[in-house]
């Protein structure tokens, strides 16, 4: 009977990439396995033969080699793989652990990838690994100047704590954990699927090596219990929206000897009412006189670390930005400090004395502003229009 096709086996094309290849095997494998079909002859040789094409177009060399020859590239021992189920030496496991890993933070000892999901397993491994706590998050909201300056917030939140009564055994004080009747305290059991034996996190005491026959009447066996926690947390100079500060072992405690989880604090900066954030940098509008733009001056304007002095020119026109040096905000890893960058706006009086108005007239008089009121360089633009 002739070879299926090793492109066909997996259900891709000629032209497949290395990923498309990977996704395609890992359905197929999945699909097939021993353990999802047990007793069934047909899925368990469909899986060999799917490991066997995979092994094959998951090589360079082989699958050119394939792909100019066929299966004829394999036989008489040709390539040194296929045709025997996978003979080349591929692992069918290696393209789970390539992409979901297999060992947890504190180094568990195996267990806890995708195939302990997908057939009965569970996280820890070996005995006393344990299981560590979760990682916590809290939304923390501060305002423009404690993210400009720094500052210092008091928080308190729920998370799970290792248990007094029992200091987190999870048994009654007094008693005390037994051998796990199932692993006999290794903490996995082995399982095999055909052609393939891997062990599993021990169903009965969950990876610990151990049962408890008296569980703690505080805790009922967990190891931990839910208490409210309050923590200083110091926030530095130049945060932004969505920065992250990491509390280390500020998180839920393990259970069984499990590492303490860490707990983060995700920041969000308010709106201010008069500066917006550019990055390092701050802007804001601020309004003058038209007197002060037409004759110039100095004036104080706010800052987020006090006042600052900005000198306008004679002559200012409405809408014209300046910017104060290193009034911006600070950056997280030190350097020259952002600007602010000021726009002013020239208010127009809305009501005038008698006075004023004569005052004002005069002026437009001897200005020429009473018989040409647009700016002649503007009109002889503006004359292409008409």
């Amino acid at each position: 009977m002739a070879k299926e096709d090793f492109y066909e086996l997996l259900g891709v094309t000629k032209s497949a990439t290395a990923e498309e290849l990977k996704k395609a095997y890992r359905k197929q494998a999945v699909k097939f396995h021993p353990d999802k079909n047990p007793g069934n002859k047909q899925a368990e040789e469909k899986f060999k033969k799917v490991s066997e094409a995979y092994d094959v177009l998951n090589d360079a060399d082989k699958r050119a080699a394939y792909d100019q020859y066929g299966h004829a590239a394999f036989q008489n021992g040709g390539m040194g793989g296929g045709g025997g189920g996978g003979g080349g030496g591929h692992d069918p496991f290696d393209i789970f652990r390539d992409v979901f890993g297999q060992q947890g933070r504190g180094g568990g000892g195996g267990g806890g990838g995708i195939f302990d999901e997908m057939f009965g397993g569970g996280g820890g491994g070996g005995q006393g690994g344990g299981q560590d706590g979760a990682d916590l998050r809290y939304d923390l909201e501060i305002t423009l100047e404690e993210a400009a300056r720094g500052a210092q917030k008091d928080i308190s939140f729920r998370k799970n704590v290792s248990c007094e009564r029992c200091d987190g055994s999870g048994a009654e004080p007094g008693s005390k954990p037994v051998t796990c009747p199932t692993c006999r305290g290794a903490g996995q059991i082995r399982r095999s699927g055909g052609i393939i034996t891997f062990t599993q996190a021990c169903p009965t005491c969950h990876g610990q090596g151990s049962t408890i026959d008296k569980p703690c009447t505080g805790c009922r066996g967990e190891g931990r219990m839910p208490k409210t926690t309050k923590l200083n947390v110091k926030i530095p100079a130049g945060v932004d929206t969505g920065s992250r500060l990491r509390s280390a072992s500020n998180g839920e405690a393990g259970v069984g000897g499990g590492h303490t989880g860490d707990l983060y604090i995700v920041l969000s900066v308010k709106e201010h009412e008069l500066f917006e954030r550019h990055g390092d940098d701050l802007f804001c509008e601020i309004p003058i006189k038209f007197t002060l733009a037409t004759l110039g001056g100095t004036i104080e304007v706010p800052t987020l670390f006090g006042k600052g002095s900005l000198k306008i020119p004679t002559g200012t026109q409405s809408g014209t930005t300046f910017r104060l040096r290193e009034k911006g905000m600070p950056t997280l890893r030190g350097g020259r400090q952002g600007d602010q960058l000021v726009r002013v706006q020239v208010e127009v009086p809305k009501s005038l004395t008698d006075e004023q108005k004569e005052l004002l007239e005069q002026f437009a008089t001897i200005s020429g502003d009473a018989t040409e009121p647009t700016s002649k360089s503007f009109f002889d633009k503006a004359k292409k229009f008409f």
